[in-house]
C-alpha cells in the first residue's frame, strides 16, 4: 500500500491491548514483520502477532528488569538492556526463554540500542558516556568509544557507518571499519538548554537523520551535509518525557508519539502551521475519559479558536481534542469503537 496524506489520516485504531500493567519503554519488529516485541516496567516482554492481531506470548525479566529491546537477525532471538541490578545488556531466547549470553561493560543506564541490518554487529550508548560495539558471538566488547556527553547512536541502513549523536549538540558519522581513527565528519547543531537528544535514526533511504528529544520538537538533517532541513513542533511535551519518533518504510512521513494528560488538566490542544511552511501536520488525536458533555465544550471551543486562528493568516491543520470523542480532519465524530489509547502524529515533508 502506497503511502500518502489522505491514508494516513484514515488510519484509525483497531485493537488496543492492555497487557501490561506500567510504562511501555520500547517496541520492535521483527526482521520479517510478523511480530513485534514490547519491553515494560512492570518486567514483561509481549510478543504481539501482527497477522492475527493479537499477543502471542508474555515472558518476564523479574530479576534484572527490562528498557530497550531490540531483535537480532532471527525472528526468535531479542538483545535488551536491563534497568535493574546492572546495566549488562542480555541476549535472550524467546523460544525457550533462556539466556544465550551477557554483555557486561556499561555502568550506567544504555540509552541506545542498534542492530546492524546486515550481520551480527550491535551497538549500545550508555550514560557513562562511552558507545560500544558488540558482536551477538563474543560476550566481550568489539570496541569502545569514549565521549563528552549523552550519546544516541545508530546504523545506517547499509550498516556500514553509524552515527553518533554527542552532549545534543553534535553528529558524529563514523565507518564502522576504521571506527577508532575517529569521525569522517562531524555537523554541529545549534544547543538547545531546554531538552536534550533522546534517539537518532537513518531514514530507510539513507539520506536522512532524525533527532528525537524530550522537549517538544524533533529535528530532520541531511545525513550527507548535516544541515537541519525541517525542525518539527507543536506538540506538547511539558513533563520531558522521552518520545518515540520513527520514519515510515517509505522515508517520506515521521510518526512520533505523544503523552495523553490526566484528566483533570483538560486543555484543548491546537497545533498550528504557517500558509508558507512545507510542513504538513497530519493526524494528532488523543484519548481522555470526560462526560460527553464536557466533549462538546471543547469541540465548540475548537471551532471558535479554528476560525480566529484562520482570521490570522494561519492554516489549523490539525486539532487535538482531549476528549472520548475523537475528530479527524474534517470534524466529524467517530464511532464509540474507534476511540483510541494512543496518540500520533505524523509529519510529511517535501
Amino acid at each position: 500500500m502506497k503511502l500518502t496524506d489522505n491514508v494516513l489520516r484514515s488510519f484509525r485504531v483497531a485493537k488496543v491491548f492492555r497487557e501490561n500493567s506500567d510504562k511501555i519503554n520500547c517496541f520492535d519488529f521483527s526482521p520479517n514483520g510478523e511480530t513485534v516485541i514490547s519491553s515494560s516496567d512492570d518486567d514483561s516482554i509481549v510478543l504481539y502477532d501482527c497477522q492475527e492481531g493479537k499477543p502471542k506470548r508474555t515472558l518476564y525479566s523479574k530479576k534484572y528488569g527490562v528498557d530497550l529491546i531490540r531483535y537480532t537477525h532471527a525472528a526468535n532471538t531479542v538483545v535488551y538492556s536491563s534497568n535493574k541490578i546492572d546495566d549488562t545488556i542480555r541476549y535472550l531466547s524467546l523460544h525457550d526463554n533462556k539466556y544465550i549470553r551477557y554483555f557486561p561493560g556499561h555502568s550506567k543506564r544504555v540509552v541506545a540500542l542498534s542492530m546492524s541490518p546486515v550481520d551480527d554487529t550491535f551497538i549500545s550508548g550508555s550514560l557513562d558516556k562511552t558507545i560500544r560495539l558488540w558482536d551477538l558471538r563474543s560476550p566481550n566488547c568489539q570496541g569502545l568509544m569514549h565521549l563528552q556527553g549523552k550519546p544516541v547512536c545508530s546504523f545506517d541502513p547499509e550498516g556500514l557507518i553509524f552515527a553518533a549523536g554527542v552532549n545534543s549538540e553534535m553528529v558524529k558519522l563514523y565507518d564502522l571499519r576504521s571506527f577508532d581513527k575517529g569521525p569522517f565528519a562531524t555537523f554541529k547543531m545549534q544547543y538547545d538548554r531546554t531538552c536534550e537528544w533522546t534517539g537518532l535514526k537513518f531514514s530507510n533511504d539513507g539520506k536522512l537523520i532524525l533527532i528525537s528529544t524530550n522537549g517538544g520538537f524533533l529535528r530532520l538533517i541531511d545525513a550527507f551535509k548535516g544541515a537541519v532541513l525541517h525542525t518539527f513542533g507543536g506538540y506538547n511535551n511539558s513533563k520531558a518525557v522521552t518520545l518515540e519518533a520513527s520514519f515510515t518504510p517509505d522515508s517520506q512521513f515521521i510518526m512520533i508519539g505523544k503523552i495523553s494528560l490526566p484528566p483533570c488538566s483538560l486543555p484543548l490542544c491546537v497545533l498550528l502551521q504557517s500558509n508558507f511552511s512545507a510542513l504538513k501536520l497530519g493526524i494528532n488525536i488523543i484519548k481522555l475519559k470526560v462526560g460527553l458533555k464536557a466533549a462538546r465544550g471543547y469541540f465548540r471551543t475548537y471551532k471558535m479558536l479554528s476560525s480566529l486562528c484562520c482570521g490570522r493568516h494561519l492554516q489549523c491543520s490539525v486539532i487535538s481534542v482531549q476528549c472520548t470523542l475523537m475528530f479527524n480532519l474534517v470534524s466529524r465524530s467517530v464511532p464509540v469503537s474507534h476511540w483510541p489509547s494512543v496518540c500520533i502524529t505524523y509529519y510529511h515533508y517535501s
